[in-house]
């Protein structure tokens, strides 16, 4: 199976919420929690070994983000399973977006890449 193969098996789902709370607008600082969704659609069970996010704001600032695992985890998919977490960033700006990816290895050894597509960060009513 190829890497581009393998890399299709998983399945990324993304929920955003903007946390009014614990925002603080006056002094550019807008939190937003994500809640995603891992799923394994293949045929071979895979582990997630780090996470690489790209996360930019309205002002072209960009943070990435490299780890191991996420929320202290690195879960095992078997085919048909699923996993989720929720965690959280901050921006300086009312909109932005991340995306990345997770490096998943299966129980042989094979690395690929689930890629997670870029998702919109915004305040309500926010208008773009």
């Amino acid at each position: 199976m190829t890497d581009n193969d393998l890399s299709n098996t998983i399945k990324v789902h993304v929920e955003t919420l903007y946390i009014e709370a614990e925002s603080d607008p006056d002094n550019d600082r807008y939190i937003f929690a994500y809640t995603i969704t891992i799923e394994n659609h293949g045929d071979v069970s895979a582990k997630l070994l780090t996470r690489h996010w790209v996360i930019r704001d309205e002002n072209g600032k960009i943070q990435e983000v490299h780890g191991d695992g996420v929320v202290g985890e690195q879960p095992h998919l078997k085919p048909g399973e699923g996993f989720q977490y929720t965690s959280g960033t901050m921006l300086e700006t009312s909109v932005g977006t991340m995306g990345g990816a997770y490096l998943m290895v299966t129980d042989d050894g094979e690395e690929f890449k689930a890629r997670i597509d870029d998702f919109l960060l915004s305040t309500p009513h926010t208008l773009h």
